[in-house]
């Protein structure tokens, strides 16, 4: 009998606390919406599956020397995930579209307000005694309005790594869910007539342009924000073996198997910190309202920038691309390209779309610069 005790109190079902439970029932959603949804998927399995071994009782792999917390600290704690993500977004990534109409770039621009409006938001409330956020922590929250997971991660785990749970589930969360929150901001903010502009072909882009182009990115943002190199320096890098067109084999590596084992296991890290006692707390439901209203106001300013542009530009933009501003690439750009269809069946702006989408990134590194040099 005393065996049978000693068997059922170092069971998980003695030891599980309501929080555990929650926090898998959570994780299942996760799972859920990445599989059945298919929101995500590459990511949402990883940080799912992880936040379900990390409440399981009396299971160490997301403590101590666990695989799961060994993941975190060699790869989120040093930066190095997010950052190796960014060389594989490079490399996977066609600035030809913003090369081509580089006035998308001030599109991608105007999508970053919404990391600096929620920065500010976050520290009138913490004034007002709603909320209880530091300026780092508002910082590391604002950066989801970027729609940029690694961004997110890497700016969290910098400024504020005991949220990086929450954020990170908060931001790519709203990277999923980009096709339900984006469309109804977007008819909100235009009418008929304006969702069915037709944007002119885009020019041809020579390989010169594309080859010099992530070269002259990095030179000038990183002599005038150093903070910013490391983020843009991977993401150029990563771009110009995509065009430089002499080292193939590194790129393809680098767009298939080594961003897929780095996605790996920064998901299973991510999810490591989906501990009940990490997680449930006053400050994650203040995140997720907040990123939210960073995405929103992100997607907003994009759209209106565009219109905005319309009264002084010659040739006409539909201000539903200035939604892709958020980065979320490809994503946000599909979604304005359905969009424009559904106002006018012969309006394809998915090329013309990407132009701001690449730009957000671009963007999202930039604002994440400024934020850690401003508050690191």
């Amino acid at each position: 009998m005393e065996l049978i005790t000693q068997i059922w109190q170092a069971s998980g079902l003695y030891q599980i606390t309501l929080g555990q439970i929650f926090m898998i029932g959570v994780s299942c959603l996760l799972l859920y919406l990445a599989i059945v949804r298919q929101f995500e998927p590459l990511l949402l399995v990883t940080i799912g599956f992880g936040g379900i071994l990390s409440n399981i009782p009396g299971v160490e792999i997301a403590t101590g020397d666990g695989l799961l917390h060994l993941s975190y600290v060699v790869g989120i704690e040093s930066g190095a995930f997010p950052l190796i993500i960014f060389m594989g977004v490079g490399a996977l990534t066609d600035f030809g579209p913003l090369l081509a109409n580089p006035k998308t770039l001030f599109l991608g621009a105007a999508a970053q307000f919404g990391i600096f409006a929620t920065l500010l938001g976050a520290l009138g409330l913490t004034m007002m005694g709603v909320m209880d956020f530091n300026l780092q922590e508002a910082a590391a929250i604002g950066i989801i309005g970027g729609a940029d997971g690694p961004t997110a991660i890497y700016v969290a785990g910098k400024l504020a790594p005991h949220l990086l749970g929450p954020i990170a589930v908060a931001a790519y969360s709203y990277m999923a869910l980009v096709p339900l929150i984006q469309p109804p901001i977007i008819r909100a903010l235009t009418t008929q007539k304006e969702r069915a502009i037709e944007m002119v072909q885009l020019r041809e882009v020579s390989k010169t342009e594309r080859i010099i182009f992530p070269l002259l990115l990095l030179l000038l943002v990183a002599m005038l924000l150093p903070s910013a190199a490391p983020l843009l320096g991977m993401l150029c890098f990563g771009n110009l073996m995509r065009e430089c067109g002499v080292v193939d084999r590194l790129s393809d590596t680098t767009q298939n198997a080594l961003i897929n084992i780095v996605t790996i296991f920064l998901g299973l890290a991510v999810g490591s910190k989906l501990q009940a006692d990490q997680f449930l707390v006053a400050s994650t439901l203040g995140i997720l309202l907040l990123g939210i209203v960073a995405f929103a106001i992100g997607t907003a300013s994009g759209v209106l920038m565009a219109k905005a542009m319309n009264g002084v530009s010659k040739t006409p933009i539909n201000p539903i691309i200035g939604a892709a501003g958020v980065s979320a690439v490809p994503m946000a750009a599909r979604v304005a390209n359905k969009v424009g269809l559904e106002a006018n069946p012969q309006n394809f702006l998915l090329m013309h779309a990407m132009g701001p989408n690449v730009a957000g990134v671009i963007g999202s590194a930039i604002a994440a610069g400024i934020m850690i040099m401003l508050t690191g």
